[in-house]
């Protein structure tokens, strides 16, 4: 009797034996998909009217082009010197965002691993977390209690022992710093969850065998944790970057007033009084393409970078 030879599955019979196996799963993405598609693509049409004259009448399609080759907006918006101000300030606040705020988890889920005592260690991740639940209109009021020039209580404790009145939100030296400050309060415990989760990926028995070698706890640290971390800071330091021009609203919005405006002016503020308030949407859809552009140029530099280094970077 001849036996029969089974044939050798091709690529097509491949890919359907593992869509009948696995098709729940892709059944499962419809939902994600579909929101993307809706909330997230479509609306990218409408990123023409920044290279449009805006009509509320009439839709994307039917806006007649801008001067200028339909560059009249970014022209507008690189001659006007609130832009200009906003972008600097942006720049600035996040990169002192960057160095100030980007080592503070890093340092805080360090102490942390060192804390002997388990109850006071969930304590002081507990205490530390809280914040980041707060708005920035319940913190921007607290700040106002606390670091107001005459009613605020470090001031008033201040001018107690002596000491002359801070103006923490009214001078734009002191209100830089203040706004910093406030944001790493906010965000350190936040941010501390993703390096304590990555501190669980060591190998305890790298740290028997530092013992053994007589290693001390700033042995093990350097040689041992900080290593251990690098790839998750390697990341987390490119999304960072690929975030350098972009601003949050709430934050810079609720803590500005009149007197700090030279230096609380961010895009994202700028967008909102120019853009909803001023209804001048071409303008402030061009700034936000700007915006979005520069974000993505820093992300790839940044990725490029870490690659050259030897580091495995986010693709």
């Amino acid at each position: 009797m001849k036996k029969s030879v089974s044939k050798p599955l091709t690529s097509a019979n491949k890919t359907l034996n593992y869509l009948k196996r696995y098709w729940t799963l892709y059944l499962l993405l419809i939902l994600p998909i579909t929101y993307f598609i809706i909330f997230k693509y479509i609306p990218m049409t409408y990123i023409q009217i920044a290279f449009k004259k805006y009509s509320i009448v009439q839709s994307p399609w039917e806006m007649p082009w801008a001067d200028n080759f339909g560059f009249e907006y970014f022209i507008k918006a690189f001659s006007n010197r609130d832009f200009l101000l906003a972008l600097r300030n942006t720049i600035m606040l996040n990169f002192l965002d960057l160095i100030v705020g980007f080592p503070a988890p890093i340092i805080l889920a360090l102490l942390l691993n060192e804390l002997p005592y388990p109850r006071y260690k969930r304590f002081t991740q507990t205490v530390a977390y809280l914040p980041h639940f707060l708005s920035w209109i319940i913190i921007s009021g607290l700040a106002k209690q606390l670091f107001t020039p005459t009613t605020g209580l470090v001031n008033i404790v201040l001018n107690r022992l002596g000491f002359e009145s801070v103006p923490f939100l009214n001078d734009p030296t002191h209100w830089v710093w203040t706004y910093v400050f406030l944001g790493v309060w906010q965000s350190v415990g936040w941010n501390t969850i993703v390096y304590l989760a990555a501190l669980t990926s060591i190998n305890p028995e790298l740290y028997e065998a530092a013992s053994i070698d007589g290693a001390g706890r700033f042995r093990k640290m350097w040689h041992i944790t900080l290593p251990g971390l690098r790839p998750t800071i390697i990341t987390l330091l490119i999304l960072s970057l690929g975030r350098i021009l972009g601003s949050e609203f709430d934050r810079p919005y609720a803590l500005s007033n009149n007197l700090v405006t030279d230096v609380s002016s961010v895009i994202s503020t700028y967008v909102y009084i120019h853009g909803i308030k001023g209804l001048q949407f071409s303008l402030t859809t061009a700034v936000g393409i700007f915006q979005s552009v520069v974000c993505v140029i820093f992300l790839f530099a940044a990725n490029s970078l870490a690659k050259r280094f030897g580091e495995r970077g986010i693709w």
